[in-house]
This record gives C-alpha cells, sequence and structure tokens, in this order.
C-alpha cells in the first residue's frame, strides 16, 4: 500500500510539471497552446508503442472511443490555452470542475447510485470552484478555458467509466493519443513554432511528464485499492501551487486559497465514502 501511494505521489507531481512546461512553451516561448497540445500526443503515442498489444487495432472501429479521445482532445488544448495567461494553480482549481460534473453524469446516463451525502461533498466542491473562478464582469478568458477544459474532462472520465470493460487501460489510453494526434495534426503543423533548443526539451518534457504520471496512475490503481489511493488525485492542486510558486514565483491569493481549500476537503472526502 505503501508504494502505491508513493507512486500516486510521484504521478500526481509529474502531471503538473507536464502542464507547467507546457505553460512555459506557450507563456514565454511563444508556442501555440495547440501545438503543445498536438505534440504531447504525438509523443505520447511514440512512448506508448512498443507496450501496445496487437489486437489494439480493433478498437478503432468503435465510434465511442472517438468520442471519448475527442473529449480528451478537447480538454487538453483548452487547459493549455489557459496556462498561456493564468496561474498553474488557478486553472487546476477551475479544471476540477471536470469530475463534479462527472458525478452529475455517471447518475444520469449510467445510472450510478447517488447519496445525499455525497451530492452534498460534491456540491461544497463545485463552491469551492466557483470561489476560484469568482464568476462576474470581469471574469478572466484564461479560466473560461479552464472551465472549458474542465467541462471535456468530465465528460471523457464518464465515457471512460463507460466503456472501461472494453479493453485495458493501457489500449484505451493509447487509442486515445493516436486519435487525437491526428484529430490535432493539421493545427499542430500549422503553429510549429522555431525550433530551438528550449523549445524542443520543453515540448519532450511536457509530453514525457504527462504520459509517465498517468501510466504511474494506472499501475497505482492495478497495485491498491482505488478507494485508498483515489484521494492522491487531489494532490494536483498542492503540486500546482508549489510549481507556480517555484517556477513563475506565483502565489494564490487568500480567495483562491479559500477554494483550494474546500475543494481538497470535499474531494478528499468524497473519495474516501463507500
Amino acid at each position: 500500500m505503501q508504494r502505491a501511494i508513493f507512486i500516486m505521489f510521484i504521478a500526481m507531481s509529474l502531471i503538473p510539471a507536464g502542464d507547467s512546461a507546457g505553460k512555459i512553451l506557450t507563456s514565454q516561448l511563444g508556442a501555440a497552446p495547440v501545438f503543445v497540445a498536438w505534440s504531447r500526443f504525438a509523443i505520447g503515442t511514440l512512448l506508448l508503442i512498443p507496450l501496445i498489444p496487437a489486437n489494439t487495432r480493433a478498437l478503432f472501429g468503435n465510434w465511442r472511443i472517438w468520442i471519448r479521445a475527442a473529449m480528451i482532445c478537447g480538454g487538453i488544448t483548452c487547459i493549455q490555452t489557459a496556462l498561456q495567461t493564468e496561474d498553474v494553480a488557478n486553472v487546476f482549481a477551475a479544471f476540477f470542475i471536470g469530475p463534479l460534473l462527472s458525478y452529475l453524469l455517471a447518475a444520469i446516463f449510467l445510472r450510478e447510485p447517488i447519496t445525499l451525502l455525497r451530492t452534498t461533498l460534491i456540491l461544497i466542491g463545485f463552491a469551492g470552484v466557483i470561489v476560484v473562478v469568482r464568476p462576474g464582469v470581469d471574469v478572466s478568458i484564461g479560466l473560461l478555458w479552464a472551465l472549458a477544459a474542465g467541462t471535456f474532462y468530465g465528460v471523457f472520465l464518464t465515457m471512460s467509466r463507460w466503456l472501461s470493460g472494453l479493453a485495458s487501460p493501457l489500449q484505451l489510453s493509447f487509442s486515445q493519443l493516436v486519435i487525437s494526434t491526428g484529430l490535432l495534426l493539421p493545427f499542430g503543423l500549422m503553429h510549429l513554432p522555431e525550433f530551438t533548443a528550449p523549445i524542443a526539451a520543453l515540448t519532450v518534457t511536457s509530453a514525457a511528464c504527462s504520459m509517465l504520471g498517468n501510466l504511474l496512475m494506472l499501475y497505482a490503481y492495478r497495485i491498491a485499492p482505488a478507494t485508498k489511493i483515489a484521494p492522491m488525485i487531489y494532490f494536483q492542486l498542492l503540486s500546482a501551487v508549489a510549481l507556480g510558486w517555484l517556477l513563475f514565483d506565483a502565489l494564490p491569493d487568500l480567495m483562491t486559497w479559500v477554494g483550494l481549500a474546500v475543494i481538497l476537503s470535499a474531494g478528499i472526502a468524497s473519495t474516501r465514502l463507500r
């Protein structure tokens, strides 16, 4: 169990690290968000090819696989666009509307059971997102992109539950990478940056951190009960705050800290329910 928790700790640090590398690419080096998203999928595909069984090809004939991949494709593109102008911590806080939306969609479309206590915690978590975003006439475009990313991700999570019996997690991950690479190919090629050494290094770093983080998370779920390690997903918020401070000298304001605390508390409490 301790090994699984340690693996999740590393995974939940790597994923925000990949997004932080993407933020440097878009906000400081002039790379287009759509290029960062496309390169992440393309490099991830190359990294996974040696691990994929031959029967994975059959997945691509299923229309549901394409819709699921389109959701993660939209989500990653939106979050990279949000990171171009917003702090990492704020983006991740708004992005966590995804698990909240997934709970609602799973109850409606997958007939998953709902309870009053879990629903209350979900609403509290949503209130935390609202505290961070603070919707109004002056809400930033970057946070709207982050909310869009979370919405795409919520649908993606629901579809992942729906299709979980169709193939292994590794095969499903590979299918979404291949399809997303194809969907974004024209836009990625249209926005190729000038390949300097920093841009090349950060592009590979962004993709590798994201891919390795997600693979480690899948491995952790294989060696330990989900109910025990699921709360570690919310460590991404803390990692995002730490990386924002270390790399961009940005710390959340008081209200954002309050929202982060609400999201973390409600999320961890929700995952501990049976």
